[in-house]
């Protein structure tokens, strides 16, 4: 669903089972987290496929850095800004005309007209619209 392979899927498992807190809630912020799936889910792209094109790109701007590594792990309070030529910016104009159905997750702040996003906060199990029973995921992987 989040368009990574095996070995990297359990990376983010194994540093989810370390850090403090329910493993699978954990696991889900994180992957909610990733740059290409923000840009995803603002509606900048209408696959993470191309999401994670509009990273690779140069593209993206995190505070006042270039950022073009999709699993990049976006924080509390960061500004996200898109930059890039005319062109481009249309094309992704086009993506938001034709996401506008798919609404912005609440954890999430986006202003259209300056292309910039900021993250209100992390994101929660019932921001995620897929139905992942994460306590599945957690059982497979900790064998």
């Amino acid at each position: 669903m989040y368009g990574m392979m095996e070995g990297q899927f359990r990376r983010y498992f194994e540093q989810a089972a370390k850090t403090k807190g329910v493993t699978g809630k954990v696991l889900l912020q994180q992957l909610e987290r990733r740059l290409d799936n923000v840009i995803f889910r603002l509606g900048l792209a209408v696959s993470r496929a191309q999401a994670r094109q509009v990273v690779r790109h140069n593209f993206v701007w995190v505070g006042e850095t270039r950022v073009n590594i999709p699993s990049y792990q976006v924080s509390k309070d960061e500004m996200i800004k898109i930059k890039g030529s005319e062109k481009a910016l249309n094309k992704l104009k086009e993506n938001l005309e034709a996401a506008k159905d798919r609404s912005v997750p609440t954890w999430l702040e986006f202003n259209p007209q300056e292309m910039t996003a900021r993250v209100a906060r992390l994101p929660e199990k019932e921001d995620i619209q897929a139905t992942i029973q994460e306590q599945l995921i957690v059982e497979l992987y900790s064998k």
